[in-house]
């Protein structure tokens, strides 16, 4: 409206300069070039306004939304009633809580606290990118920073709020140590900014400001900005356990029929490693797949197929050779025998149906959620990864480069074994130790291990042979197709 309005006001004041026979030819030029630098401006990002302030049809997140983090929801809620009760700080002098950051590994749910945060202080929500405030002109990051603490009280005043939250997601742009960039200070000029800006937070401000910010890659925060007085309280978000998956998949399922073979506890156990985003994905891959066949209701096979793919990606076009193939159904059928040994009942699904950039995988169960490995845990891990190109090597005569991942990983596990202290080397600093002896006690580890998988696969060489025949045909089977043709090894 105030566009409208001033370009009818410039264009009667013009009109009437003419009638009068005043020159407008210089105003002309001045407008224009006024015009042309606003233009320059905006488009290289020096005119930017954060319109951000919710509407008041926003919809609203509260903890009950967020699954699988009840320590975070826990301890963010403990350091919210603090901020609440207003009354009680001015009375007892406390210094108001100025900022809470969020850290841990993405799609756990740091933003969705945020806004569930924001709800529970009934506060308006204000959201910008650490990547928004870095510009290659100095002093349009501070001015930003400004910007945003400005638009969030005008808009809890606009919604007669008390309080506002502003949340910075990846803090760690914006935020990051200072003086690793000597040649552009804009990056230390925005930061100090939003220091000046959060020193600025007063218990007696007529609307209290949160500053709530996330990043997993806290590392990198200048000191400053984590002391106290400015992030008073960090929150870690760390990957749901099984209790937290199961809790999660509930959340995202109960606007979803699903059928009765579904067991939710069963899907938390078979997603250890998952977050909060690959759960939500989860779901959805699941009914996604229902819809394509018309089903009514979301099976177990679905959830099943969507694990898959959001593991290891949709399914390829392309259709290896059949040499190929069978040399990927040897690899696969070997992990899955050896696999099947360190722990019966271990595998879930062999397939060589090519996805992502794989073109075959066995997928296992999953055991309890694991924080501390054992050697015989880690060996055993060692073992599986290596019996794809050891029964390739039986049955071929040779290896392939299908095993050079499996390879990485077992020499990261054996890494692991020396760092921890359970390789023939004792207890030694790995930063410190000789490349030569690191090397030789890895090889010692791979060669001890590939030595225990060949003997236990020519032990097993008729069910590697019938197994493998049988994925040729119908290029999946599950566990327990694949169990039924195991023999008993020789002791």
């Amino acid at each position: 409206m105030y566009k409208e309005v001033s370009i009818g006001l410039g264009a009667a004041v013009l009109i009437f300069l003419l009638v009068i026979g005043y020159n407008v030819g210089p105003l002309l030029f001045l407008g224009m070039l006024g015009g042309l630098l606003y233009y320059l401006m905006r488009s290289r990002g020096m005119v930017k306004t954060f319109n951000k302030v919710p509407s008041e049809t926003q919809v609203q997140v509260s903890f009950c939304d967020v699954g699988g983090q009840a320590s975070a929801v826990e301890e963010l809620r403990e350091a919210l009633d603090f901020i609440k009760n207003r009354q009680e700080i001015r009375r007892l002098g406390i210094r108001p809580l100025k900022g809470i950051l969020l850290t841990g590994p993405p799609g756990t749910g740091k933003t969705l606290l945020a806004r569930a945060a924001a709800n529970y202080t009934d506060a308006v929500f204000i959201s910008a990118n650490g990547s928004e405030f870095i510009e290659m002109y100095a002093g349009v990051g501070a001015q930003r920073v400004r910007k945003l603490f400005k638009a969030a009280r005008e808009a809890a005043q606009k919604h007669k709020k008390n309080y506002a939250l502003v949340f910075i997601d990846e803090i760690d742009v914006l935020g990051g140590k200072r003086g690793k960039t000597s040649s552009h200070l804009e990056y230390d000029q925005t930061l100090n900014q939003l220091l000046v800006e959060m020193d600025g937070i007063d218990v007696d401000d007529e609307v209290q400001v949160l500053v709530v910010a996330a990043t997993n890659r806290a590392d990198m925060l200048d000191p400053a900005l984590l002391r106290p007085g400015r992030f008073d309280r960090q929150v870690r978000v760390e990957l749901p356990d099984k209790e937290g998956r199961l809790e999660i998949l509930r959340l995202h399922t109960r606007n979803k029929p699903l059928s009765k073979d579904v067991n939710l506890a069963e899907l938390a156990g078979d997603t250890f490693g998952f977050s909060g985003a690959h759960l939500e994905s989860l779901a959805n891959e699941a009914a996604i797949l229902a819809m394509r066949e018309g089903a009514d209701q979301i099976s177990k096979a679905h959830f099943q197929e969507a694990i898959d793919k959001v593991i290891m990606g949709g399914k390829l076009d392309r259709r290896p050779s059949v040499e190929e193939m069978k040399r990927v159904a040897i690899h696969e059928t070997g992990h899955a025998l050896v696999s099947e040994l360190v722990r019966p009942g271990s595998v879930s699904t062999l397939t060589i149906t090519p996805r992502g950039s794989a073109l075959g995988y066995m997928r296992q169960t999953s055991e309890d959620d694991r924080y501390l490995h054992t050697q015989d845990y880690l060996e055993n891990q060692i073992a599986v990864l290596l019996a794809g190109a050891v029964a390739e090597e039986m049955l071929l005569g040779s290896r392939s480069t299908g095993a050079g991942s499996d390879i990485e990983q077992a020499l990261q596990i054996a890494e692991q074994l020396i760092r921890g202290g359970m390789s023939e080397l004792g207890f030694v600093s790995l930063e410190s130790l000789p490349p030569e002896t690191k090397h030789k006690a890895m090889g010692e580890i791979l060669k001890r291990q590939e030595a225990w998988v060949r003997k236990n696969l020519e032990e097993q060489q008729a069910a590697l042979r019938v197994i493998m025949e049988h994925l040729l045909q119908r290029e999946k089977i599950s566990g327990e197709e694949f169990r039924g043709f195991l023999t008993t090894p020789a002791a």
